[in-house]
């Protein structure tokens, strides 16, 4: 899966974490979108480096889309712990 693949499923991914997490956020939908694809990003990675869980190179992959997902709520968390009363 290529770059343009992971951007994808971060925008889905911050999506679905963004449903799974409602609210304000700081950030908006430009921020909400953002920490998606970092979140994705970051899921991947953490999946296989110490979960010992290759990423696949298929795009509909449920563990893929499990880390990806996981990774936007954990990334959405902390934005809103360190940022969530900056906008009123």
């Amino acid at each position: 899966m290529g770059i343009i693949g992971w951007i994808i499923l971060g925008l889905l991914a911050g999506g679905i974490a963004k449903v799974l997490l409602p609210g304000r956020d700081p950030g908006g939908l430009i921020g909400t979108t953002l920490i998606g694809i970092a979140g994705a990003f970051t899921g991947g990675w953490l999946s296989a480096k110490f979960l010992n869980r290759s990423i696949q190179n298929d795009f509909f992959d449920l563990a893929t889309w499990g880390s990806a997902i996981a990774g936007s709520l954990v990334l959405l968390i902390a934005y809103r712990l360190l940022f969530g009363n900056s906008r009123n």
